[in-house]
């Protein structure tokens, strides 16, 4: 068991009992934890309580931050598979280049019972109606992939979204330098704005939250600092 393990199993005993908030920054101080505590959240689960995490797995060792969470206090439409898809295409993205799937199947553990799962969906900037994910898949740009917290123990339906931007095909599709803070504040700058399709409009509220996922670039995938924020979107229907 991890040091972080061990923290995480001594909070929530400490929670359950009632303990002051002083005991378990005690034990934060002792074993050189900056993280927040998991502790019960309205709309979504942390997946910490579970021995879930807020970074996928791109490798068996490295991950990306799963940088923006779609509460199930949004609009409910959205929270579908259907929905949700025409949501995201009201804030500047599709479907990949002719349905076809670029790049690896990344997995995350949401804490929701089922262990790793693959990605749900996986999503492309939009540039111009026709093929427009095909230029991104080109010239490089905001993509994100997004799983769902609806497993056998848990059941949210809360979206989790690891979002990034990249660099053209020439480079492999690589991160640009800064690109999960980038392509996450793009995709929250959208959501906050009001976005519109198929006759539906939609604004989202946005909470910041830090002390989920750790700043910096430990184990993150090709080694690129984040800043450990997570942008919690309650996504309305207006």
């Amino acid at each position: 068991m991890t040091v972080k393990s061990v923290v995480v199993l001594l909070a929530v005993v400490a929670s359950a009992l009632a303990l002051p908030t002083r005991f378990m920054d005690t034990l934060q101080s002792i074993f050189g934890i900056t993280l927040g505590l998991p502790k019960i959240e309205i709309g979504w689960t942390d997946p910490r309580l579970n021995g879930g995490r807020f970074l996928d797995f791109t490798t068996p060792k490295y991950g990306e931050p799963l940088n923006v969470i779609i509460s199930n206090q949004s609009d409910p439409f959205i929270l579908t598979d259907a929905g949700f898809r025409l949501y995201y295409k009201s804030i500047g993205f599709s479907e990949e280049c002719l349905g076809l799937h670029y790049g690896d199947i990344h997995e995350a553990d949401l804490g929701d019972g089922d262990s790793k799962k693959s990605e749900h969906i996986l999503a492309r900037q939009y540039y111009f109606p026709m093929w427009g994910t095909c230029w991104e898949s080109i010239a490089g740009g905001n993509h994100f992939r997004a799983w769902k917290q609806n497993g056998s123990a848990i059941d949210t339906g809360a979206w989790f979204l690891a979002v990034s931007k990249e660099m053209d095909s020439t480079k492999n599709h690589m991160i640009i330098p800064d690109g999960y803070n980038i392509g996450r504040d793009l995709l929250v700058e959208a959501a906050a704005s009001v976005s519109h399709w198929n006759s539906r409009w939609w604004q989202a509220d946005v909470e910041w939250r830090t002390g989920l996922l750790e700043p910096g670039h430990k184990g993150i995938n090709h080694a690129i600092a984040q800043d450990g924020r997570i942008a919690i979107l309650t996504v309305n229907r207006l």
